[in-house]
């Protein structure tokens, strides 16, 4: 009885040191697949697609319309590239750095998301005309019937991964993957506090 129970419990110490190992991975894959389709896909659209020009894919819900942005997500903000260029490198170290104190998979996947899709337009901004550090951002996807912007396959990623932040914030899960508080979990030893600390009532004769 003794030696099975200390194999449950060896088997669940190693649970959570399987799942942590498993974590970077998880990031580190997600930021690949995200960043690898993005940077394939812009080549296509800048060998295949006219420059300027609306091709109607499914009508009006979805079109490709090939731009050069050098202004971030959405084309927002142009002619600020090079402080992008700064914001996203400072953003992409923030995320290595944050690697060795995660332990849930959903911020991993979050991570993995932002990362993917940073490095994707970063590597526009580095790499692509005019030049370093002040390349524009392909552009292609148009749904005019949802937002009056164009935008990329890193934008989706980082749109995703900021909707999935929101919903691990409202969660409550911790970074490091331990269990989730409950409300009210450390309060109870200060609700006896005032009764041990609280003067002896006098003896009545």
């Amino acid at each position: 009885m003794n030696d099975a129970s200390e194999r449950a419990a060896r088997i669940r110490a190693a649970r959570p040191a399987s799942r942590r190992r498993l974590v970077p991975v998880l990031l580190f894959v997600v930021a690949i697949v995200v960043f690898a389709t993005d940077q394939l896909v812009k080549n296509w659209v800048v060998d295949t697609l006219p420059e300027g020009q609306t091709v109607p894919v499914l009508g009006d819900f979805l079109q490709w319309h090939f731009v050069r942005n050098p202004g971030a997500a959405f084309s927002l903000a142009s002619g600020s590239t090079w402080i992008f260029t700064i914001l996203a490198t400072v953003v992409v170290c923030v995320i290595l750095w944050q690697i060795r104190r995660l332990g849930s998979l959903l911020w991993a996947a979050f991570f993995g998301l932002l990362l993917g899709g940073v490095l994707g337009n970063l590597t526009d901004r580095l790499t692509r005309p005019p030049g370093f550090p002040v390349g524009h951002v392909i552009d292609f996807i148009s749904t005019p019937w949802m937002i009056p912007a164009i935008y990329n396959i890193a934008d989706i990623a980082i749109c995703t991964g900021m909707a999935l932040f929101v919903l691990v914030t409202l969660f409550g899960l911790p970074l490091d993957g331990s269990p989730r508080r409950k409300r009210g979990e450390e309060e109870p030893e200060s609700s006896d506090a005032p009764a041990a600390d609280a003067d002896p009532e006098p003896e009545t004769r």
